[in-house]
């Protein structure tokens, strides 16, 4: 997205919001869930996100919505490697697909719903999701 401001400038909630395609309200809520996300607040409560910030949103709006990783895991990621882990991650999240947390054992099927799902188990459910989703084409 191209604001006509320096890369180094910083953000307003509403831009960032645009840049990288989710709402305003998800950023929020965000926040609570990643303290690493710590936008500057000025008068009205109003934020303004660093550059670095912007770059940890777009890492876990990328983890969470394209890896398929789970909230928790994606604080997980956060706890064992650092924010940091995170920028340094390529577009294709390489760099954070390698190893992923291992998953936790689960007693309970609810637990064992909010682990993180493996990698090499994406393209299968993405393909099953593709195929439901032309079978409701279908229906409709």
């Amino acid at each position: 997205m191209d604001t006509g401001k320096s890369a180094t400038a910083f953000r307003t909630i509403s831009e960032v919001s645009e840049d990288i395609g989710v709402p305003q309200h998800v950023l929020r809520f965000w926040e609570t869930r990643f303290p690493a996300i710590s936008p500057l607040k000025r008068g009205g409560n109003r934020r303004y996100y660093r550059p670095d910030d912007v770059q940890l949103l777009r890492a876990i709006n990328r983890l969470l919505y394209t890896d398929g990783y789970t909230i928790k895991g994606v604080q997980k990621l956060i706890k064992d490697r650092g924010p940091r882990a995170l920028l340094s991650a390529g577009p294709d999240g390489a760099a954070v697909s390698e190893a992923p947390p291992s998953p936790v054992a689960a007693p309970a099927p609810a637990v064992a719903a909010a682990q993180i799902v493996p990698p090499e188990h994406i393209a299968e459910l993405r393909a099953i999701r593709t195929l439901l989703a032309e079978a409701l084409a279908r229906a409709a």
